[in-house]
C-alpha cells in the first residue's frame, strides 16, 4: 500500500513537472509569436528620375505633392541623401547595401545592368527571417536567371522588364494597360502603370495582414521616367499654369504618384498598420530633363549634386522622430543595414557591406552620424576608367572627377585628371571651385577615392553578372541584345552566358522587317556554325556544348553584310530553348 502511494505521488509530481514544462514551452512559443508579430513591416518606395526639386517640400511652388509634403512634415527627412546618378546602379546598391561595382552592375544597359546571382539582397535576408516579400514595379538588375527578382528573394513579383515600360525586350508596350510579368508569366494589366503597381502592393499587404505575417514590399515605380505618358487630367493643369509640355507631363506623373502615396497611407491608417509599418520613400537619381532642382547643379547622369541628391523620407508612427530633418550625409548603401537593424534581422558574418546602419538616428538615439565619405561613379561602357564621372563626398567637401563624361567610353586622360573641389556646406550649388586654393582637402579625397576604386576592382574586376542558360530554371531564355548584350564601342559582341547542359537548342532571332533568306549564325566556344533560313523563317536548331563564354548569334541576309543593331529595339534579340 505504501509502495502504491509512493508511486502515485511520484506520478503526480512527474505530471506536474511535465505540465509546468509544457506551460513554459507554450509561454516561450507565445513570446516567440509576439516577437514575430511585433517585428515591423517594411514598405520601400523608389521613384524613377524624380529629382530633389520634384516635390513641394523642397521649395517647388509649381508642383502639387500634398501627400509627400505631409509625409515630410510628419516623418523623418534626410536632406542630404545620395544615390547613383542613374537607375540600375542605385537599385543594386539599394538591394545589397554594397557599392554597385561590387555586384556586377556597371551601368544601365548594353550588358551593364546584370547583377550577379550570388549577391545577397534585402529581400533574401528578410524572407529567411520570416517575412513575406513582394516587388511591384521596376527591377532593372537582370531579366534572366539567376538575376530575376524571383531568384533574389521575392516571393511575389509584378514587374516590367528592362529599364522601362516600352523598352526592349518589352516592345511594344505602354504605361496604360501595360504588359507586365506576374510571377514569371506575361499578362495584360488594366489601368495606368503606377496605379496598377500600388493596387497590387496593397492587395499583397492585405493578404499578409490576414495571415498576421510581417511583410516587405518593394515598390519601385517607373514614373516619372520617359516616355512621359500620363492622363491629360494630370498634366494639362500644369500646362495651363504656364509650364512647358515636358515639365507638365513630368509633374503630372509625380502628382499621380503622390495620389497613390495618399491612398497607400490612408489604407495603412484604416488597417491600423501605421504603428507597425516602416515606410521609406526615395528617388533613384536626379531629373532627366532640365527643370527646377532646388538650386542644385546638374541632373541625371551627372555627379554634381543635382544628379545624385534625391528625396528621402522615413515614417514609422510612434517610433521615428516626428517632423525631424537631418543634413548628415547618407546614401542608398545604408538602406539594407538600417532595415536589418530595425527588423532585428541578423547580418550573416560572410556578408560584407559598404553601408551604415542609420536606425539609431531615425529612432532618436543618436543625433549625428560618424565621420564618413561616400563614393559615386557611373559611365557608359563595361570598362571603368579611374575618376571618370566620379565624386567623393564628406559632410563638408566634395571632389568631382571628369564631370559630364557619363557617355564617353574613350576618356582622353591628361597627365593629371580633371578635378573640381567644392565646400558643399557653404556652396551647395557647386559654383566656387576650390581645387587650387585647398590642396590639402584635394589630396586627402584623391587618396580616399583611389583606395576605393582599387577595392571595387578587386571585388569582381568589374565583370557583369552572367546569364545562366538552364531549362530547369528558365523554360525559355530571352537574350535581349540592347539590354543584356556585351557592347564595345557601340558594337554588339554577343552575350556572356553559362550553358549548363550540352544539347540541341532551338534558336530564334528577331529579324525585324527584313524577312529575307539568309544565314542564322552562331559563334560559341570558338566555333562558328550556321543554318540557312528561307524567307519569313526565323529559327533553327544548333548543338551547343556546356560551358561559359561569349555567345554571339546573328542573322545575315543573303548578299548583305552583318547588321549591328545598337538602338533600343528588338532587332537581333534571340530566344533559346533546349529541345533534347
Amino acid at each position: 500500500m505504501q509502495l502504491l502511494t509512493f508511486r502515485y505521488k511520484f506520478l503526480q509530481q512527474i505530471l506536474m513537472i511535465s505540465g509546468a514544462l509544457i506551460a513554459l514551452g507554450n509561454c516561450f512559443a507565445v513570446q516567440g509569436a509576439i516577437s514575430q508579430s511585433s517585428r515591423p513591416n517594411v514598405i520601400l518606395i523608389l521613384s524613377d528620375d524624380q529629382g530633389y526639386g520634384d516635390v513641394g517640400f523642397h521649395g517647388n511652388t509649381k508642383i502639387k505633392t500634398p501627400h509627400l509634403d505631409r509625409l515630410a512634415a510628419e516623418g523623418f527627412e534626410l536632406s542630404r541623401f545620395y544615390c547613383s546618378p542613374v537607375c540600375a546602379p542605385t537599385r543594386a546598391s539599394l538591394m545589397t547595401g554594397r557599392y554597385y561595382y561590387r555586384t556586377g552592375v556597371i551601368h544601365t544597359s548594353r550588358g551593364g545592368a546584370k547583377m550577379h546571382g550570388d549577391e545577397v539582397t534585402i529581400a533574401e535576408l528578410l524572407k529567411d527571417a520570416g517575412y513575406k516579400t513582394g516587388i511591384f514595379g521596376k527591377w532593372h538588375l537582370g531579366d534572366n536567371y539567376p538575376m530575376r527578382p524571383e531568384d533574389q528573394g521575392f516571393e511575389e513579383t509584378l514587374i516590367h522588364k528592362s529599364g522601362g515600360i516600352g523598352q526592349s525586350p518589352d516592345q511594344p508596350n505602354s504605361y496604360f494597360n501595360p504588359w507586365l510579368w506576374k510571377n514569371g508569366t506575361k499578362q495584360k494589366a488594366v489601368g495606368y502603370c503606377t496605379d496598377v503597381f500600388f493596387e497590387a502592393a496593397i492587395d499583397f499587404i492585405d493578404r499578409q495582414k490576414t495571415d498576421r505575417q510581417p511583410f516587405f514590399v518593394y515598390l519601385p515605380t517607373n514614373a516619372p521616367h520617359t516616355p512621359l505618358e500620363v492622363s491629360p487630367s494630370y498634366w494639362e493643369p500644369y500646362q495651363k499654369a504656364g509650364l512647358n509640355e515636358t515639365t507638365a507631363k513630368v509633374y503630372g506623373m509625380v502628382s499621380n504618384l503622390d495620389d497613390n502615396m495618399g491612398k497607400l497611407m490612408a489604407y495603412l491608417e484604416k488597417s491600423d498598420l501605421l504603428d507597425t509599418t516602416i515606410v521609406l520613400f526615395i528617388g533613384d537619381n536626379g531629373p532627366q530633363q532640365k527643370r527646377f532642382n532646388a538650386g542644385l547643379r546638374g541632373r541625371k547622369s551627372w555627379t554634381y549634386e543635382g544628379g545624385i541628391r534625391v528625396p528621402f523620407l522615413a515614417s514609422w508612427q510612434g517610433r521615428f522622430q516626428r517632423g525631424m530633418k537631418s543634413d548628415q550625409i547618407a546614401a542608398h548603401i545604408d538602406i539594407l543595414p538600417t532595415l536589418l537593424a530595425l527588423t532585428k534581422t541578423p547580418q550573416p558574418e560572410s556578408l560584407k557591406l559598404d553601408g551604415m546602419d542609420l536606425s539609431k538616428v531615425l529612432l532618436g538615439k543618436n543625433k549625428a552620424f560618424p565621420k564618413r565619405s561616400l563614393f559615386f561613379q557611373v559611365h557608359r561602357g563595361l570598362t571603368p576608367q579611374q575618376y571618370q564621372n566620379s565624386a567623393v563626398i564628406t559632410n563638408r567637401f566634395k571632389l568631382v572627377g571628369y564631370p559630364g563624361t557619363f557617355g564617353n567610353e574613350n576618356l582622353m586622360r591628361n597627365a593629371e585628371p580633371t578635378l573640381e573641389l567644392y565646400d558643399i556646406l557653404a556652396d551647395p550649388g557647386e559654383q566656387n571651385n576650390l581645387i587650387q586654393s585647398n590642396p590639402k582637402a584635394t589630396q586627402e579625397l584623391r587618396r580616399q577615392y583611389e583606395t576605393w576604386f582599387l577595392s571595387m576592382k578587386q571585388s569582381r574586376n568589374f565583370e557583369p553578372g552572367i546569364i545562366i542558360i538552364d531549362q530547369e530554371k528558365e523554360n525559355l531564355c530571352v537574350l535581349c541584345r540592347y539590354q543584356d548584350g556585351n557592347f564595345f564601342q557601340g558594337i554588339s559582341q554577343g552575350w556572356m552566358v553559362k550553358i549548363m547542359h550540352s544539347g540541341l537548342y532551338q534558336v530564334q532571332i528577331d529579324k525585324g522587317l527584313k524577312q529575307k533568306p539568309g544565314k542564322l549564325i552562331v559563334n560559341w566556344q570558338g566555333q562558328q556554325t550556321h543554318e540557312f533560313l528561307i524567307q519569313n523563317e526565323s529559327k533553327a536548331e544548333f548543338e551547343l556544348s556546356a560551358g561559359t563564354g561569349i555567345l554571339d548569334i546573328w542573322f545575315q541576309a543573303e548578299g548583305e553584310d552583318r547588321i549591328q543593331p545598337a538602338d533600343n529595339g528588338t532587332l537581333g534579340d534571340v530566344t533559346l530553348k533546349q529541345v533534347d
